[in-house]
């Protein structure tokens, strides 16, 4: 029995796609062997038996020998129940062999995934990766899956080529020579079929990324207007995909058609020589019932061989894709010298704009530009390149410590947060030990839990669509809160909150986060009158810090970001 998915799917080789490939056989090899060992008993089973059939003929029907007859048929009758038997296993490790290079591919995508963080959807689109998961894989694991018939198929042409040399030398070499012009015949659409998949393969990655976006925004869409405009143009893509897809199958159906000529052609050759050497008395009647046999069989390994150049080509196609996002490395590296990680409740500095985040207090961020303030928590958590040693932890560089004890002292959550499907309560615990009713309670999330028939059993729904906006967000928030980090970097928790759920959430975030270092990126005058200390960030730089109400009276620029006040033009009295 074997069991997946594997503890480790291994490292893997991704200089190439045709390097990923022979590593993904190397990873499986004995599976791999175990099904061509079967697949070559299977098809040489099938390749004997003509013979089989006229040594009976000859020696039993034309002979009119009962006893020779009764053993000629025994022996088939042995040689079926060993192709039977070997049938069932080669299907068996096919299948097996299918699975564990889709598994594999999976987890190493998943493993990458996590380990590229917020590298990920800058460097590729979701919809690449989703059509890693739902089209390459399968690709993958069919040419693993025709490895065993190949293998087969390549024995028993060798065999058949033997037993027709022993009989007659010019079939024998008919078979020899023709076989490999055959595959010579096929190989100048092979090139074009490659070229014709990947165009479509990326096609189909960009309509998927098109569909997320849609889907991911569709609230936004259909409130701004936008639902048509988006519709069209994902139908534009879809029609292009549709036609990259034809002029696929354009090509495939001429392989498909070749797959059928060709060796037909070919099995009509060999009949052909054989009624003659049989007209002409050169061989018996059972050895032209067998000519006929090996004619029929043959179609077998050459199509099989045909069908393998095809698997090799689009899973090459499909490794190319696999590749490309195993070759990514996060933007935030380990360094080369870690330093010694600073004492729990070190100081949180950033000298680029000059904050500095006291320990134990809940530190708001305001900014004339929004993007500023994020960029500054993203700065804060190392979560996004280019890093610097700007930012500093106890006086310890963040880029001089590991990116897990970052990770772990640090936590930056912000308004692309989404959830991954599956039960509510182990997406809202990430750590399994977090207090997840006292986060729902701080993020006000009570009546959402309440409205669930499963409570915090519930499926999540992918990226959490079930809810609306402003649910999203406050289970986003509930879900940090549970880390319960170090240091908590929030950006922007409320902004899709009315506002008396925004002043409960901001009550209670300040009591919850009671003595622990807590940064919120945020321009609303609720959350704002709660903090400890608000900083004020212009033109990239720190130029005030002191309570909401201080700030309020002695700085106009801060009191028109928050209060959103439009310069009015003088009323000149007549």
């Amino acid at each position: 029995m074997h069991h997946l998915p594997h503890p480790h799917p291994g490292t893997a080789d991704h200089r190439s796609a045709a390097r990923f490939l022979l590593w993904m056989a190397r990873m499986q090899w004995p599976t791999l062997l175990g099904g061509m060992f079967f697949g070559i008993v299977w098809m040489s089973a099938q390749a004997v038996m003509p013979a089989v059939i006229g040594k009976a003929i000859d020696a039993g029907v034309a002979a009119k020998d009962t006893s020779a007859l009764l053993t000629w048929s025994m022996v088939l009758l042995g040689i079926g129940l060993v192709q039977a038997a070997s049938g069932i296993m080669r299907h068996r490790f096919a299948v097996t062999n299918w699975l564990i290079a889709a598994y594999r591919t999976v987890q190493l995508v998943a493993r990458q995934t996590v380990r590229l963080g917020g590298t990920l959807p800058r460097k590729v689109s979701t919809g690449e990766v989703v059509a890693i998961g739902t089209n390459d894989l399968a690709h993958l694991g069919q040419v693993m899956d025709v490895s065993a018939r190949f293998s087969g198929a390549c024995v028993s042409f060798v065999l058949v080529a033997v037993i027709l040399l022993q009989t007659s030398v010019t079939l024998g070499l008919v078979v020899l020579i023709g076989v490999p012009l055959l595959m010579l015949g096929v190989a100048p659409v092979l090139g074009p079929l490659q070229r014709r998949s990947a165009h479509q393969r990326h096609l189909m990655g960009e309509l998927s990324n098109t569909a997320s976006d849609i889907v991911g925004g569709l609230r936004v869409l259909r409130g701004i207007g936008g639902e048509q405009v988006f519709h069209e143009r994902y139908v534009r893509e879809s029609q292009t995909t549709r036609q990259a897809g034809v002029q696929v199958a354009r090509v495939q159906s001429v392989l498909d058609a070749l797959q059928v000529f060709l060796p037909g052609l070919f099995v009509v050759v060999v009949v052909w020589i054989g009624a003659r050497y049989a007209a002409e008395g050169t061989i018996s009647p059972g050895e032209l019932v067998a000519f006929y046999g090996y004619s029929a069989f043959l179609m077998i390994p050459l199509r099989t061989a045909t069908e393998f150049a095809n698997k090799v080509i689009r899973a090459r196609v499909a490794a190319t894709r696999v590749v490309r996002v195993l070759a990514l490395d996060p933007e935030v590296g380990e360094p080369e010298h870690p330093a010694a990680a600073p004492p729990p409740g070190a100081e949180l500095h950033d000298r680029r704009t000059g904050l500095r985040v006291r320990t134990g207090l809940l530190t708001a961020i305001v900014s004339e530009q929004p993007d500023d303030s994020a960029e500054l928590a993203d700065r804060l958590g190392m979560t996004h390149a280019p890093v610097d040693d700007e930012v500093v932890l106890g006086g310890v560089p963040l880029t001089a410590l590991p990116p897990a004890e970052v990770r772990r002292r640090i936590v930056v959550s912000d308004t692309g947060a989404v959830f991954f499907s599956g039960r509510l309560g182990d997406r809202l615990d990430v750590t399994g030990r977090g207090d997840v009713a006292g986060a729902l309670d701080t993020a006000s999330a009570d009546d959402i839990l309440k409205a669930l028939v499963d409570g915090l059993d519930a499926i999540v729904a992918e990226r959490g669509r079930t809810f609306s906006g402003g649910q999203r967000q406050r289970l986003v928030l509930a879900r940090a809160l549970a880390v319960d980090p170090e240091v908590l970097v929030l950006v922007e928790p409320t902004s899709a909150v009315d506002a008396h759920t925004e002043a409960r959430i901001a009550s209670r975030l300040h009591r919850h986060r009671s003595g622990r270092t807590t940064v919120v990126t945020t321009s609303s005058p609720l959350m704002l009158d709660r903090a400890d200390v608000v900083a004020f960030l212009r033109d990239g730089l720190v130029v005030a810090t002191g309570t909401h109400a201080e700030l309020l009276d002695r700085d106009p620029a801060y009191r028109r970001v928050v209060t959103r006040e439009a310069d009015q033009p003088e009323v000149v009295s007549r």
